[in-house]
């Protein structure tokens, strides 16, 4: 029994990053080594990255960082966006856009924003 409970712990050093994926299917990955996650209301903070527990579809140990390369979105795109989301999980209409970063939605994929 102590040899496979030493098995599993060298098992688990192997993973490098703790990957959060949303219900969008964006994922992030935060580097393990010394992370620290708090809870203030119905956000999850892990270290500089935060969810609304509402959006966490699931979390993971990885090997490697599996960070969502979202793409561009283009001026011709923005017609055919579907749906707009803050980082708290918030639908939000075209036209209530403030300064801030957005989880976009269109017929083409889905983009990261920063309104200025």
């Amino acid at each position: 029994m102590a040899f496979m409970a030493g098995l599993f712990t060298a098992h688990a050093d192997n993973y490098a990053y703790l990957t959060f994926e949303t219900t969008s299917g964006e994922k992030v990955s935060v580097e393990a080594s010394s992370l620290t996650i708090t809870f203030s209301g119905t956000t999850l903070n892990a270290g500089s990255q935060s969810f609304a527990l509402s959006n966490l579809k699931k979390m993971y140990f990885s090997s490697a960082d599996e960070t969502t390369d979202i793409g561009t979105l283009t001026v011709a795109d923005w017609n055919d966006v579907t749906e707009i989301y803050d980082l708290n999980g918030r639908k939000v209409a075209k036209d209530g856009l403030r300064k801030g970063i957005y989880v976009v939605r269109s017929k083409k994929g889905t983009y990261k924003i920063a309104v200025k």
